[in-house]
């Protein structure tokens, strides 16, 4: 593993983020963006945008488990994957702004390569050369060569590579052919610009799509590429006269993915319209529809004897089509009656389909028979999972309310890192309504749904996310002790589970921990005294506003490889509360405390000023009842009861004198307090009322009046 390294005193600001998520994510839990088919075993590489590659058994897609592992690294979408040295290693491209190399059999990732200083959205490959090209939006090509990267180790990681600049825009496609003397790129800029791989010299610039190329092909020979836009047109264009021989429009809309037949006689063509269709590149009026897929489609390639399309969409199955019994598309006999034009929704056994389902038998991943929705004959389905759409953090910021792409809602509990309910398909707004509560607790991280997948960042430095100190009373109830009520920090509690294994503290420091602690401490500090969090949890460190740095599980923690690089990456105010255990700093609310004008009709004895405001600051979570306490104590002068602040304590050895039967009871029941004229809950915090009643930018004033018997 390649690390990001960077001395302490000119490191970014870095922010913490973690992934809720099962401990083995079997299903694309998002849209998936690429694919690569091993024709040698059968197996079939997906990538998706939840940031992980799975690889499954496409020879038995159907059977119960077609899931053989997952290869997860990388943070953000991944973008675009190559099969190479004969399918025993894997590049990947992602959002992550890496470029990483796995190997293809085991599963894990060789080397991460950081070259690149944006989204990386497209590789190439060069078969015989074993070289890779790797571009996006940064609008530089990178050329690596495979043999180099497979070698690196973890004490030998140089990388030499040559780089290709030019570009006037982000690139989104590349292509190279196998002999590696051609590469074309495709880019918002509308053109593409084939390259010399061997000099890095520009040989062309083809102009002719009127927006972003998304998809290219080169021919084996390097004198032809096929390319497809967002403007809904396929281009066949001549390398050495440099201009477009042909022009296919068969799609409505953006033309997105691109898959050719061995002879480079026809295309087949995904499209945003959701259809993937066949095409003769010399005749363009010789087209069939194969299928019609349920959401636009991102990416093609052949099953392993070229009778069917594996294609991917916005939604996380991956399905197979239908394209001939058994003979090669290359030989594939087209007549009339099979016309893009005409009303057949596809080819089945070679005979033309009508709109209606034509997939009446197909199975599914769990082996179930049904329908197809969609137009043409689904071969297969690898079933995927269901993507989080919506959420809402409840207002005591800890659960937060979910709503996936099936319609279920859950809850989650972000503190503890998990699900804690499913509610199925229930009303997500009318739970919203329901969940919500009269409190206010500051923002201290904030969530990012776009892997699908609950992403949790925690604020940018201590301010953000610290800012939430709330009783355990209240935010800890499950875990707070009878008749304490003790303060604790949300953002220190979860950074210390998060990072319980990380080996080794401080040795002056002595075990501490709850009953929930675990894994042999060897005297020092794991984690803290009220949870824990699922070992699986993948943790990552990035800089604010820019690239990942390190990604790794909770338990992988105390390896010495990963211990290493988190003594190198992580900032100094998540070591102060982790290791030090520094507490947080409170953060402190003033407020006004006047006398109410009916103090003095209930005892014009008392010597109330009502003018002179008393100015306190208090920590901004303590409830009412502390102020009431305050006030029967300092300002009146009142005896408080002997268990102060128990709102539950009883009026236990009763005296005969009045005055101390009055101090038995609770300040809350002897004070009212009032902001805004509002009488305040005693259970209400100070930031609460400041939210949800003073409703100013001033400071907070209340005024205080004795309960009338």
């Amino acid at each position: 593993m390649l690390t990001h390294k960077n001395n302490q005193g000119g490191r970014k600001k870095m922010q913490v983020s973690f992934v809720i998520r099962d401990a083995e994510e079997k299903r694309h839990r998002n849209g998936v963006n690429a694919l690569q088919l091993d024709p040698v075993n059968g197996r079939l590489y997906s990538a998706g945008r939840d940031a992980i590659i799975r690889v499954w058994n496409s020879t038995q897609p159907n059977s119960q488990e077609p899931y053989i592992q997952s290869m997860e690294h990388h943070n953000d979408w991944v973008n675009d994957i190559v099969l190479c040295c004969g399918g025993r290693n894997l590049i990947s491209a992602s959002c992550d702004t890496t470029v990483k190399v796995w190997n293809a059999h085991k599963g894990f990732c060789m080397s991460t390569l950081r070259t690149h200083r944006d989204y990386v959205q497209a590789l190439a490959y060069a078969k015989d050369r074993e070289q890779v090209a790797s571009a996006g939006l940064d609008k530089a090509i990178f050329l690596w060569d495979v043999n180099t990267l497979t070698a690196l180790t973890a004490s030998n990681n140089t990388v030499t590579t040559s780089s290709i600049t030019g570009s006037k825009d982000s690139i989104y496609s590349l292509a190279m052919n196998p002999s590696g003397t051609i590469i074309v790129s495709g880019s918002t800029e509308n053109t593409l610009r084939i390259w010399d791989p061997r000099t890095c010299n520009k040989i062309a610039k083809l102009k002719g799509h009127t927006e972003n190329v998304k998809a290219l092909v080169v021919s084996e020979d390097g004198t032809q590429v096929v390319s497809g836009s967002s403007d809904g047109k396929i281009k066949l264009w001549s390398i050495g006269q440099q201009r477009c021989i042909q022009t296919i429009s068969v799609h409505s809309e953006g033309v997105w993915a691109l898959l050719m037949t061995d002879n480079f006689s026809h295309v087949i063509s995904g499209s945003r319209d959701k259809k993937i269709i066949m095409t003769e590149l010399r005749n363009a009026t010789n087209s069939v529809l194969i299928c019609e897929e349920r959401a636009p489609v991102l990416s093609l390639c052949y099953n392993i004897d070229q009778t069917g399309v594996w294609a991917t969409t916005w939604n996380s199955d991956v399905r197979c089509w239908k394209l001939n019994k058994t003979e090669k598309l290359s030989n594939y006999n087209y007549s009339s009656n099979t016309s893009i034009n005409s009303s057949s929704g596809g080819i089945v056994d070679g005979v033309p389909t009508t709109n209606s389902t034509a997939a009446v038998g197909s199975t599914n991943a769990a082996g179930a028979t049904g329908s197809c929705q969609g137009k043409g004959y689904e071969v297969a389905c690898i079933k995927g999972g269901a993507a989080i759409k919506k959420y809402h953090v409840l207002n005591d910021k800890r659960f937060m309310l979910t709503k996936d792409s099936e319609q279920n809602v859950a809850i989650y509990d972000v503190l503890k890192v998990k699900k804690v309910e499913d509610l199925g398909k229930v009303d997500y707004e009318e739970e919203v309504k329901k969940r919500s509560q009269r409190v206010y607790v500051p923002n201290w991280f904030t969530v990012d749904l776009k892997t699908g997948m609950p992403t949790i960042v925690l604020g940018q430095d201590e301010v953000d996310c610290f800012a939430a100190w709330v009783s355990a009373e209240a935010g800890l109830s499950e875990h707070a002790e009878s008749g304490t009520d003790p303060k604790v920090n949300y953002g220190s509690l979860l950074l210390q589970a998060l990072l319980e294994y990380w080996k080794p503290p401080p040795p002056h420091h002595h075990l501490q921990g709850g009953p929930d602690m675990e894994n042999g401490c060897d005297g020092d500090i794991r984690g803290n005294e009220y949870f824990i969090v699922p070992k699986h949890t993948p943790i990552i460190f990035s800089e604010v506003g820019g690239r990942n740095v390190c990604r790794l599980l909770v338990k992988d923690a105390a390896g010495e490889t990963e211990s290493a690089l988190l003594s190198e990456t992580v900032p100094s105010w998540v070591t102060n509360v982790v290791i030090e255990r520094t507490i947080p700093k409170f953060i402190k609310l003033p407020f006004y405390l006047l006398a109410h004008p009916s103090m003095l009709k209930q005892d014009r004895s008392k010597k109330l000023d009502l003018i002179n405001q008393e100015r306190l600051i208090a920590n901004e979570f303590i409830q009412c009842r502390k102020v009431c306490e305050h006030v029967l104590e300092k300002v009146l002068g009142t005896e408080l009861p002997p268990s102060t602040g128990n709102s539950n304590s009883s009026q236990n050895n009763s005296q005969s004198d009045a005055n101390s039967e009055g101090s038995q009871v609770p300040a809350e029941e002897r004070i009212e307090l009032l902001c805004n004229d509002v009488v305040c809950d005693p259970n209400m915090d100070l930031r609460t009322v400041r939210h949800f009643i003073w409703k100013q930018s001033s400071d907070l004033t209340f005024h205080y009046r004795t309960k009338s018997n």
